[in-house]
């Protein structure tokens, strides 16, 4: 069977396919420019200021957002919106750096997914909502791919040896997280 034919089977439904040599690029490309755009968007607003306040009081509600009451409370509360102030664009910053170098990919990825799973709950409009998915799939797609071994720094610490054993093979659930 060749290296690139796929089989999986979800819920007693089994879906075969084979990817074309090439998608290894785009996988890829998928996996260094959704890094790009949360590393840039970490630095700017890491430089910025950034404060999430305003947003969760009064964007939430005008989005339409039918999760607004609480995205409205976590705004007025004091503790979480010093912890959101710098876990989102720290985390930002750190998942797009993840996911530019490879390295960590799987855990970067679903941390991603689960930010844009939360922007678009809270972003429910159309305009930036849709945005939110699409990345949130492309991420999921970088995870199961396990892009963090096309040329990334992953496939390096998959490979690293521990008495001679490779170490996700002494440690099989980093591949949770590497990848």
């Amino acid at each position: 069977m060749a290296s690139n034919y796929f089989e999986s089977n979800v819920g007693g439904v089994t879906v075969h396919a084979e990817a074309h040599p090439l998608s290894v690029w785009a996988v890829l490309a998928l996996r260094v420019t959704i890094g790009l755009a949360f590393a840039i968007s970490g630095v700017e607003n890491i430089s910025s200021g950034f404060d999430v306040r305003g947003f969760l009081l009064y964007s939430v509600v005008e989005n339409g957002s039918p999760f607004a009451p609480l995205f409205t409370t976590l705004g007025g509360n004091d503790l979480f919106v010093q912890f959101a102030n710098v876990v989102v664009p720290w985390g930002e910053l750190f998942i797009g750096l993840a996911l530019v170098f490879g390295a960590l990919t799987r855990l970067a990825a679903f941390g991603g997914a689960a930010m844009m799973l939360v922007f678009y709950l809270a972003n429910w409009n159309i305009e930036n909502g849709m945005v939110n998915l699409t990345f949130m799939v492309v991420l999921l797609s970088v995870a199961a791919f396990g892009a963090g071994r096309i040329v990334g720094l992953d496939v390096l610490v998959e490979q690293y040896r521990i008495a001679g054993v490779p170490l996700v093979e002494r440690y099989p659930s980093l591949r949770y997280v590497l990848g």
